[in-house]
């Protein structure tokens, strides 16, 4: 049978000093005489160059479409081949037309016609987490905004504390408010001690005439947000992350952290607003009117969710909470898998991490090596600015760009870390609802039961009284693994192709 090898590599400087391209071809080449198969085309991916990538996927592609023989396509990991369901798309095509294997080396999976359900999980999983690990790192790289965050620029308005002014040279900065900042500080001190609510801190405030956004009283959840945001002892929010900024903190980590120590300590403490939250508040809209799905609590104990008619077509029909954990407590059990097919994730779990690991090793490596390059260039050049080679004005303009770039070069190793860590918890949250994923759902509070919802549904709907959902992938492949066990009313089409009604 003919075969067709492809190897990826992240970055042009892998490519040329062939850090990993031949090791992925040997092993392919070994792969190869192993099963048999006769090799007819060798591809190399160069993960840099977009353009090129493009254009090399189309002639992988266009050699499987043209072929009159089934085509085995060897590649070493999911993970070198796709990392994009677009891509699963069109090779899952050939797949089912019998033009097409996928053989992966490393994850020992092999994807057929007749793959069936646990396969083609473990095939969607991978393709799952390295699409999630790929866009972690580079989803705050492209936009003109990220060039203020990389140079430890606030895109914004300050925080109260700190003022935005005129920085002399036509642009705008961020400077310590000399008036409020003592009083956010003692926002900070006074909280840290345990002897004091928010609203006492508030009233404190008001009572010393500090007043908040548009001259109005501080507020307690003005209070919250001090005390949430870490831009007071150097770091700012940014799309879900923190990162380092250049002006200056006024209270120390150290404080902070007492401060998020007690917070915690407030939040063990029974409330009678806290007991009665919602799982499905903001995760629903109507099926008829696409208004959003709200809830209502009855006789302080009953949660019911209706329609809001914002647009007066709908009749508002109420539906109890329990209801609609019914349907998605059946389907947290048709997710479940067994024990077999979670030693086999567990295998590609372990595939998948050792090629993030890889791929964020050397592209780690190449960002570090640049970085100690331009390390190198400012020390020389301070050397002939002191020996007179080089004027002041040039040095100046030369060290303004050698930061920029050392400070983009940061800015993407701390994507790595962000991407990582998102990986990990991402996996361990699948892994843990393969397992037990009712057992899981039952047992958490009801903030954790809403990130549960919203992490395996796309799209809730309610028409009428009825439940409309699509499952995300993979948790859609697990269904079908598992509709045997379930009943024949679970699926009405293919989960991927439109929503299911349920209750």
């Amino acid at each position: 049978m003919k075969a067709i090898i492809l190897a990826r590599v992240s970055t042009e400087e892998q490519m040329n000093d062939g850090q990993s391209i031949p090791a992925q071809l040997a092993r392919a080449q070994e792969y190869a005489r192993r099963k048999s198969l006769t090799v007819v085309s060798e591809y190399q991916f160069d993960e840099s160059s977009v353009k090129d990538k493009r254009t090399k996927f189309e002639k992988v592609i266009s050699e499987i479409r043209k072929s009159k023989e089934k085509i085995v396509l060897i590649v070493e990991t999911v993970d070198r081949l796709q990392r994009s369901f677009k891509e699963s798309v069109m090779l899952d095509e050939f797949r089912k037309q019998d033009k097409l294997d996928l053989h992966f080396i490393r994850e020992g999976l092999v994807i057929h016609k007749s793959s069936n359900s646990s396969e083609l999980i473990r095939w969607d999983m991978a393709v799952m987490f390295a699409r999630n690990f790929v866009l972690q790192i580079s989803d705050n790289v492209k936009r003109t905004i990220d060039q203020k965050i990389k140079k430890g620029e606030l895109a914004g308005k300050a925080p109260i504390g700190y003022l935005n002014v005129d920085d002399g040279n036509g642009g705008r900065t961020i400077i310590v408010d000399p008036i409020k900042s003592p009083y956010v500080i003692k926002v900070f001190e006074t909280y840290a001690t345990g002897d004091s609510s928010v609203e006492r801190i508030a009233d404190l405030l008001n009572s010393e005439g500090i007043v908040g956004k548009m001259g109005a009283k501080m507020r307690i959840r003005q209070i919250e947000t001090i005390l949430k945001n870490p831009f007071y002892y150097g770091f700012m929010n940014f799309k879900g992350q923190t990162y380092p900024h250049k002006y200056p903190p006024i209270i120390t980590y150290d404080l902070f952290k007492a401060c998020v120590a007690v917070r915690e300590g407030y939040g063990k403490k029974p409330s009678k607003y806290s007991a009665k939250p919602f799982i499905f508040r903001g995760l629903m809209t109507c099926e008829r009117c696409g208004c959003t799905i709200t809830p209502e609590l009855h006789k302080g104990r009953y949660v019911y969710y209706h329609c809001t008619n914002y647009k007066r077509v709908c009749e508002k029909i109420f539906v109890n909470e329990v209801e609609l954990l019914k349907p998605v407590k059946k389907i947290l059990r048709g997710i479940q898998l067994t024990q077999d097919q979670i030693d086999k994730l567990v295998v590609s779990l372990k595939a998948t991490n050792d090629a993030k690991n890889e791929f964020q090793g050397l592209e780690l490596n190449s960002l570090r090596s640049r970085y100690d390059i331009l390390e190198n260039r400012i020390s020389v050049m301070y050397d002939d600015k002191l020996d007179g080679k080089i004027e002041q004005e040039r040095y100046d303009k030369k060290l303004s760009d050698f930061k920029e770039q050392q400070a983009d070069i940061l800015f993407k190793m701390k994507q790595f870390d962000n991407a990582s860590k998102t990986f990990y918890i991402t996996a361990d949250k699948v892994l843990s609802l393969a397992k037990r994923a009712e057992e899981l759902f039952e047992s958490s509070e009801v903030e954790e039961k809403r990130q549960l919802v919203n992490f395996l549904f796309l799209n809730l709907q309610m028409d009428g009284k009825k439940l409309l959902y699509k499952l995300k992938a993979p948790f859609d492949e697990v269904l079908v693994a598992n509709e045997s066990h379930l009943g024949g009313d679970m699926r009405e089409s293919n989960p991927r192709q439109k929503h299911h009604k349920l209750l």
